[in-house]
C-alpha cells in the first residue's frame, strides 16, 4: 500500500483543496469525516484536521477522539482544526472582535520550526474565521503571528503536532504551498513517489488479482473518466472487458460515430448501440429539468441492462467514479454542506447482480487525465469539455424532440468547431449552446421570421464548484452567431450568457 495523509474533514469547503493540494506534492492522501477516523496502520504517515464552519465553542461541535495518532504521527490542525487542539488542550478560543477573513500578513515568522522553513516575514496568508486563540496552553509555542492575530501558527512541545489559523491549500496564501511541503515531505516524511506512472502500474497489477479471468461490463459515455477506467481495465484484461456505449440521440453532432471510432482504435472491445428513438419516446412532452434527467437516466439502464444480458457470464460493473463522488457520498452530519448521491455510487439497480469495480475512486478528475496520458488515449477524448449526463436534453429549454435536437447539434456544432478553429478551446473549461423555447422577430432578406433564440455560452473554471463567463473577442463571437444565423434553418438571434457561477450555474437547467 502506497504511503498516505489521512485528511479529516469538519465540513470545510476547502476540504478537497487540501486533498489536491497533497496530492500536487506527488504524495498520496484519502479524506474522511470527522467520526470515521480510520485506526492508524504503518502506511499512515501523518494527520490533517480540516477547517469548519462549525465553532469549537458550540456544544456539540465535532470533536473526535486523536489520542490514537497524536504522539503516533505527525499532525496538523488548519483553521478549525487549530482552534480544536488548542481548545481542547485547555487554551481559550474566543469570537474573533476584527473581521479576520481574507488576506493577512506574517508579521513574525519562527524561521528555525520546520513548519516554517523558507516562510518568509510579510508574507500574504489567507484567513477566514469567525474565531481566533486568544490563549495558548503553557506547552504550546507560538511560531507565527500577524499583526492583529498573535497566535497564526503554533507546535506543540515535544510532539510533532501543529495548528495554523489561516489556509494554505488557497492560492491567496502565497506560500501556503511550502507550508504543505514542510509538513508533508520534511515532517511527515513522504517520499513523493504518487505519480500517474505508478498509478498505473499499480493499478493494472491490483486489476489482474481482483479481476483474475472474469468478464466485465463498462458503460462509456464518451468522458474522461469512463474512458480511462475502460482503458486501465483493458491493460489488465484485454477482451474481457466488454464496453457498451449507448447513442441517446442527445449527444453533440456526429459525436456517436466520431467517439466509438476512437475506442476502436484504442482497441477496446466496444458495442455501439442506437437507442435514439427509445429515449426521444421516453422524452416526448416532458417540460421539467428533473423529470427530464430521471427519463433518461431510467431508460439508459433498461438500454444498457438489455444489452448486459446478451452478455454471457458477466460478474462485474465497472464505473467511472472518482473521488469526489465518493467523498460526497459518504459525507455526514457537519462534513459537506451539500450531501447528495452520485450517479455512479450504490446506485445499481437490484436486478442487475453484479459486483462493481472502480479503479479511478482515489483520483480527481485533473488526476485521472493525468493518468490518461500515461495510457495515450486520445487527445479527442482527453481534453474534452465535461459534457452533462442528460446531454442536450437540458440545454433544451422545455420538452425534447428530433427537430429541436437536429438544431441545437448544429447550432453547438459550429460553436464548438470555431473555438478549436480559434485556437480558443483549450482556453475554456466548458462551452455549448441553450435553445430557448421563445422566439423573436427578424428580417431575412425581405421577409420577417419569427424564429427560435439561442444563447451560447463559455465559462472558465479549475473544477466547475465556480465559474467565470470566458471573455471571448467580440469578432469570434460575430463570426459565430453570423455563421449559425446563415446555416441553421429555424435560428434567428443568438445571445451571448455572461453570467458567472456564483449566482448562475453553468447549465441553464
Amino acid at each position: 500500500m502506497p504511503e498516505k495523509i489521512i485528511i479529516l474533514d469538519f465540513g470545510s469547503q476547502y476540504t478537497q483543496l487540501i486533498a489536491r493540494r497533497v496530492r500536487e506534492l506527488n504524495v498520496y492522501c484519502e479524506i474522511y469525516p470527522y467520526n470515521k477516523l480510520p485506526e492508524l496502520t504503518p502506511d499512515v504517515k501523518g494527520l490533517i484536521l480540516s477547517g469548519s464552519p462549525c465553532s469549537v465553542r458550540d456544544t456539540d461541535h465535532p470533536n473526535p477522539e486523536l489520542s490514537g495518532y497524536r504522539g503516533q504521527v505527525p499532525v496538523l490542525g488548519v483553521c478549525y482544526g487549530a482552534q480544536l487542539l488548542a481548545h481542547e488542550n485547555g487554551g481559550e478560543v474566543l469570537p474573533s472582535t476584527i473581521r479576520e477573513y481574507g488576506r493577512a500578513l506574517l508579521a513574525e515568522v519562527h524561521a528555525t520550526n520546520r513548519l516554517m522553513k523558507e516562510i518568509t516575514i510579510g508574507s500574504q496568508v489567507w484567513m477566514s474565521h469567525g474565531d481566533t486563540i486568544k490563549h495558548i496552553p503553557a506547552n504550546f509555542e507560538i511560531i507565527a503571528s500577524t499583526d492583529s492575530v498573535a497566535v497564526a501558527a503554533y507546535k506543540i512541545a515535544d510532539e510533532e503536532t501543529y495548528g495554523i489559523q489561516f489556509h494554505p491549500e488557497v492560492t491567496h496564501s502565497v506560500e501556503g504551498k511550502t507550508v504543505l511541503r514542510n509538513f508533508v515531505v520534511h515532517i511527515c516524511g513522504c517520499s513523493q513517489d504518487w505519480t500517474p506512472d505508478q498509478f498505473v502500474e499499480t493499478t493494472v497489477a491490483d486489476l489482474q488479482n481482483q479481476l483474475g479471468n472474469d468478464k466485465v461490463v463498462l458503460g462509456l459515455s464518451g468522458g474522461v473518466d469512463s474512458s480511462v477506467a475502460a482503458m486501465l481495465i483493458h491493460q489488465a484484461i484485454g477482451k474481457n472487458l466488454y464496453c457498451i456505449f449507448v447513442d441517446n440521440g442527445l449527444l453533440r453532432k456526429d459525436e456517436f460515430e466520431t467517439v466509438l471510432d476512437s475506442y476502436r482504435h484504442m482497441g477496446l472491445n466496444v458495442k455501439g448501440v442506437d437507442a435514439r428513438d427509445r429515449f426521444y419516446s421516453a422524452l416526448a412532452g416532458i417540460s421539467d429539468p428533473e423529470l427530464k434527467r430521471k427519463a433518461i437516466g431510467r431508460v439508459f439502464i433498461e438500454v444498457f441492462d438489455d444489452e448486459a444480458h446478451q452478455l454471457t457470464d458477466v460478474k462485474w460493473l465497472a464505473q467511472g467514479t472518482i473521488y469526489p463522488d465518493v467523498i460526497e457520498s459518504v459525507s455526514v452530519k457537519g462534513p459537506s454542506a451539500t450531501i447528495k448521491s452520485h450517479h455512479n455510487v450504490g446506485g445499481l439497480p437490484d436486478f442487475m447482480k453484479l459486483k462493481v469495480v472502480e479503479p479511478l475512486k482515489a483520483l480527481f478528475k485533473d488526476e485521472v487525465r493525468l493518468v490518461g496520458k500515461t495510457l495515450k488515449i486520445d487527445d479527442l477524448i482527453l481534453t474534452r469539455h465535461p459534457f452533462p449526463g442528460p446531454g442536450l436534453a437540458i440545454r433544451i429549454i422545455g420538452d425534447i424532440t428530433p427537430q429541436k435536437v437536429a438544431v441545437l447539434q448544429e447550432v453547438d456544432h459550429i460553436f464548438i468547431s470555431n473555438l478549436r478553429k480559434s485556437g480558443l478551446y483549450d482556453q475554456v473549461w466548458q462551452a455549448g449552446a441553450i435553445l430557448l423555447p421563445i422566439q423573436t422577430v427578424g428580417v431575412m432578406g425581405d421577409e420577417r421570421t419569427y424564429e427560435n433564440v439561442v444563447s451560447l455560452r463559455a465559462v472558465t473554471s479549475v473544477d466547475g464548484m465556480t465559474a467565470d463567463w470566458a471573455h471571448l473577442p467580440y469578432e469570434f463571437l460575430a463570426n459565430v452567431s453570423n455563421e449559425i444565423i446563415n446555416k441553421v434553418k429555424g435560428v434567428n438571434r443568438v445571445v451571448y450568457d455572461i453570467s458567472s457561477k456564483p449566482p448562475a450555474t453553468i447549465e441553464w437547467e
